[in-house]
């Protein structure tokens, strides 16, 4: 298929297709309106299941008006809608679900789009996108939505299994250095590589599918990171001898906010992309507390806790000298049938006078809070950054991938937080919380 060349009288179409999971769609529609903003003709491609839920918990039909030229288009995410989409749905469902039914979807919605599409951005895991892509004709640029440095540690992997560093054998000296990622073999621990480096079969099929994604990544016409020279300069340097056309376009959720107010002015209401509803009832508790005395406690979309381990985090929390805003999404607690259901509210009965507990906050909205004054979090790409923006300092305890090494990072290399990765202590969160909030507040 011949591409042909967007002509005077319209302009440039751009496809952008996250994969239907929320840290990536969180990114990838920020960058669909700034290039709207921009003037470009924008699809924006989800899937079904996360489209319904948008559309059930905020205003994106009406919000994307204002773009005559902005569409929404969906896509199977290969799964039957009864499907719970929990945990680690995602990797598991890879092979079978999502590359044989997406990709047949999304080579038909190129084909037979009008006008042709001049341009797609896709998720950058996605390399199925990229032999669709090529055959088509049409230019490809990957978006990697996690960080610069953890997608560096998953190219890696094949060297550091050659050098013989993996697999990890037992219960070996978790802090041993890695020393076969260039740029990053100071700080690198045996413990801050991704989650599922710790199999001890590293031809796994979980491994091997995210190191094989990684490298295919590079085949893209270009690469794009939400991220800035002066966070990750040095590795963007060492990515740029495999893949040369890179840009750091971020933090993208600032630059839509600045672009946003230039336009609109102060008090625009932007699109909050959530697949949750919201709970705004925290602000108004926030508005009552002082200055940086609160610490907001988030651990994103997807991670799941134990009982034991909500209670322990619960524990530290009220033994600080903290106050807290605690966001449990109903569906974050492993334990049998309303188990979890029962802790947290048991939980909220005992927090009264000392925090405020959600199933889904307003997150942004909240790191800018003057209240708040530090952040407990999983380490996620898009938390990390919207956490830096705000000028926010964090306790870090990452569930899973790349948030591994995002918490080493921020502890180590930018010293702007603490790493309480494989411990969950009501004694350490006590003590970690109150260095962030109270010992070095300054």
């Amino acid at each position: 298929m011949e591409m042909d060349s967007p002509s005077q009288s319209r302009p440039p179409h751009v496809v952008i297709f996250p994969l239907p999971l929320q840290g990536h769609i969180n990114s990838m529609i920020k960058l669909a309106e700034l290039l709207a903003l921009a003037g470009f003709k924008l699809t924006f491609l989800n899937s079904h299941h996360n489209h319904e839920r948008l559309i059930k918990f905020t205003n994106i039909v009406a919000y994307f008006k204002r773009y005559p030229g902005f569409e929404l288009k969906t896509i199977t995410d290969g799964l039957p809608l009864d499907h719970p989409r929990s945990g680690n749905w995602f990797l598991e469902t890879y092979e079978e679900a999502i590359i044989m039914k997406i990709k047949q979807s999304f080579r038909e919605m190129l084909m037979n789009s009008n006008p042709l599409v001049d341009c797609v951005i896709a998720d950058g895991f996605s390399g199925f996108a990229i032999d669709v892509a090529n055959e088509l004709g049409i230019p490809i640029i990957g978006f990697r939505t996690s960080s610069p440095r953890s997608f560096w540690v998953y190219y890696s992997i094949t060297d550091i299994s050659k050098a013989g560093e993996l697999p990890i054998r037992g219960s070996e000296d978790m802090d041993r250095l890695i020393t076969t990622v260039p740029g990053m073999e100071t700080y690198l621990r045996c413990r801050d590589l991704p989650s599922f480096c710790r199999k001890s079969d590293i031809e796994d099929s979980t491994v091997q599918l995210i190191v094989k994604q990684t490298r295919k990544s590079t085949e893209a016409d270009a690469l794009i990171f939400n991220t800035t020279d002066e966070l990750d300069g040095p590795i963007l340097s060492q990515i740029r001898t495999k893949c040369a056309n890179i840009y750091p376009i971020g933090p993208l959720h600032a630059q839509l906010n600045t672009k946003l107010k230039a336009k609109h002015g102060e008090s625009f209401d932007q699109f909050s992309n959530a697949l949750r509803e919201e709970d705004k009832s925290c602000i108004p508790w926030l508005d009552k507390q002082p200055y940086r005395s609160v610490i907001y406690v988030s651990f994103g979309s997807i991670t799941s806790t134990s009982r034991d381990q909500l209670v322990e985090l619960w524990y530290g929390l009220l033994n600080s000298k903290t106050k807290f805003l605690f966001v449990v999404r109903p569906d974050s607690v492993i334990g049998k049938d309303g188990e979890g259901e029962d802790v947290v509210k048991e939980l909220m009965e005992k927090s009264k006078d000392r925090g405020y507990i959600v199933d889904w906050a307003p997150q942004e909205v909240v790191l800018n809070h003057q209240a708040v004054g530090g952040f407990l979090t999983h380490s996620g790409w898009n938390s990390t950054l919207e956490s830096i923006v705000a000028g926010v300092p964090m306790v870090c305890w990452p569930y899973f991938a790349d948030q591994q090494v995002t918490s080493r990072v921020v502890s180590r290399v930018w010293k702007i937080g603490l790493d309480m990765k494989d411990v969950c202590d009501r004694k350490i969160v006590e003590n970690m919380v109150n260095d962030v909030m109270v010992d070095r507040k300054e």
